[in-house]
């Protein structure tokens, strides 16, 4: 079995803009940076994204546009305010010629998945811009919550 890997990445930080619908909020100027950054990283730690599912708001397809400018996006509706398991299943369906796959998406779900996947002791938190690098030797249609790894994270765990 070849590992695979799954970056799990909460957007970056977005305005709250007052009269603005939630889907069409923007990054701030600050999420617009860190968004940069998290690029930066990734590109550092050497993980290039086969596929990257994005969920259709302003704010996650900034993020992603920024952070994996030449990545094969594929926007999901079904990201957007997802719960763990409604992401799991999503996550079940990607093709087996996929090693490394980027999520862009919302808390709680993406910190739920992470915590699930993982699973995690205690609650490191997973604030705008924070991302997890998780490894399974799991096919995706086999993923399981329990059975991957934590590789990197913000924290360092």
């Amino acid at each position: 079995m070849t590992a695979r890997t799954l970056i799990v990445l909460r957007h970056a930080k977005a305005a709250h803009v007052p009269g603005l619908a939630d889907a069409e909020r923007p990054l701030t100027d600050r999420g617009e940076r860190d968004a940069r950054r998290i690029g930066e990283v990734l590109a550092g730690l050497g993980l290039r994204p086969d596929l990257v599912l994005c969920s259709p708001s302003v704010r996650t397809r900034r993020t992603a546009e920024l952070a994996v400018p030449d990545g094969p996006v594929e926007y999901e509706r079904d990201v957007y305010e997802a719960y763990a398991d409604e992401l799991l299943a999503l996550l079940r369906r990607t093709g087996p010629e996929v090693r490394t796959l980027l999520l862009v998406g919302h808390n709680p779900g993406v910190h739920e998945l992470v915590m699930g996947l993982t699973a995690r002791d205690g609650d490191p938190g997973f604030p705008p811009g924070a991302f997890a690098v998780i490894e399974t030797d799991d096919e995706w249609a086999e993923l399981e919550a329990g059975r991957a790894v934590t590789r990197w994270s913000p924290k360092g765990d």
